[in-house]
């Protein structure tokens, strides 16, 4: 990754790997605070992507074909990948299986709101339900979705009676 300004108003690119990084470890670049800023001033300041790393909740921000975007850390420890590795994958790379009806309709929607089945790196099933896209406007060309990590819950269910 570059630390070369962005073409969108000289700022460091942050696009794919988060914030800047220096050799292994992950430099977050924060502008000096002055004693007059208010949180709302601080959060203006703040990258999507750095905000988007700091949700405990796995989440993706993928392109309405599918590609993934941006994962933060808890969507990639959610999948066994590490978070840099998951970016420009297709959606369905990641999908162990669509739920039944989902598969004649086409993009992200399509899935929303039921459970899905993901695909380990390790090979195991991982059982979450995928969220609508947080994104308001219908022709946002970016999707924000977040995922509820079901496995071991449905797991206990399932056994628990059998």
């Amino acid at each position: 990754m570059s630390n070369a300004p962005s073409p969108v108003g000289g700022l460091p690119d942050y696009s794919r790997d988060g914030p800047l990084m220096n050799g292994d470890r992950r430099v977050e670049r924060r502008r000096s605070r002055g004693p007059g800023d208010s949180p709302m001033d601080n959060l203006s300041r703040l990258p999507a992507a750095v905000a988007l790393d700091r949700l405990p909740v796995p989440t993706l921000a993928m392109s309405r074909d599918g590609t993934i975007l941006f994962a933060n850390t808890a969507f990639a420890e959610m999948v066994g990948y590490e978070r840099d590795g998951l970016a420009g994958s297709a959606l369905p790379e990641i999908f162990d299986s669509v739920p039944a009806g989902a598969a004649v309709l086409c993009g992200v929607d399509a899935v929303a709101n039921l459970v899905v089945q993901l695909r380990h790196r390790e090979g195991w099933t991982v059982r979450a339900r995928m969220s609508n896209s947080a994104m308001t406007q219908p022709d946002d060309p970016i999707l924000l979705v977040t995922f509820e990590n079901l496995t071991e819950r449905l797991w206990v269910e399932e056994h628990q009676f059998g």
